[in-house]
């Protein structure tokens, strides 16, 4: 069977399991301030909308935050899921006053699940948006309609509608969390920056087609990991090829069959490294 035939079918079987199990929501009894919605109670998780006015590159600028916790033993999915789950989902069709809002990701790690190895979050995450109003000034209303998976034994899909007003003199409201939920969003690299990578060798022909990465870590870097996405295609959970040995540590993207590898080409890929130390982020594009 083909990995998306495998994936197709581990989320119909999340699916199926989590229609069985999933309460309805029910809004925690915790107050909420300016800028933020209610908790909202999910499977055994509970999610809300904070928001801040915080310093960007010397300027300030409005983000908010979808603030996802949940109870021990739960986890929850990356932008690339891994071998199963589903990636969350973020629609922002019903706010006001919106040109455009990004989605940023903390630095993920991977675990075991039924379908294999899943690239997520437990515990809590908090997915920083910065915002950008269509017209500055004015009060910006977000309604999102978030969709995530939640795994412990199984995948069961959630499903919530947060809705919060930002007035235009929100100021530093949640500043704290978000900027903590920023810290943790892998950078940009630079030539001196670390982790980053030293080298990328491609085969995408034949019969075992795959990528051989070489990763370079900051010294006594614990926690060691290289994760590859794109938004238009499944790409496989890399696995390490040895322990980090002065630094460095290679690992390997094997394709099921061909026909992935084939789909890659010219495509760009995100190449995230992260690491206890730090984490980077890189495109690069397979030739």
């Amino acid at each position: 069977m083909r990995r998306s035939d495998i994936l197709l079918a581990a989320l119909a079987l999340g699916a199926i399991c989590g229609m069985g199990l999933t309460m309805p929501s029910l809004a925690a009894s915790e107050g909420h301030s300016k800028g933020q919605s209610a908790w909202s109670g999910q499977t055994n998780s509970k999610v809300r909308l904070v928001s801040s006015t915080v310093a960007d590159q010397g300027a300030p600028t409005l983000y908010a935050g979808v603030q996802l916790r949940m109870d021990d033993g739960w986890k929850t999915y990356w932008r690339n899921p891994g071998d199963s789950g589903v990636p969350p989902g973020f629609d922002w069709s019903g706010s006001k006053n919106i040109k455009n809002v990004e989605v940023l990701y903390p630095a993920p790690h991977r675990f075991a699940d039924a379908g294999g190895t899943a690239i997520g979050y437990d515990g809590e995450v908090l997915f920083p948006m910065r915002i950008t109003p269509e017209t500055a000034g004015e009060p910006v209303t977000l309604v999102l309609n978030f969709d995530y998976g939640l795994c412990k034994d199984l995948c069961i899909p959630n499903s919530v509608v947060l809705e919060a007003e930002l007035p235009p003199d929100l100021g530093k409201g949640d500043s704290l969390l978000l900027e903590t939920a920023l810290s943790r969003v892998p950078k940009g690299t630079q030539d001196d920056t670390l982790p980053r990578i030293m080298n990328i060798s491609a085969t995408l022909d034949g019969e075992a087609p795959g990528l051989e990465i070489e990763a370079k870590f900051p010294d006594g870097a614990t926690g060691t990991d290289i994760f590859v996405d794109n938004p238009q295609m499944p790409v496989p959970v890399p696995k390490a090829l040895g322990p980090l040995t002065d630094g460095t540590q290679r690992f390997v993207v094997a394709f099921l069959v061909p026909e992935e590898a084939e789909a890659i080409k010219d495509m760009p890929l995100t190449v995230t490294l992260v690491s206890d130390k730090g984490a980077t982020e890189t495109t690069w594009t397979a030739r």
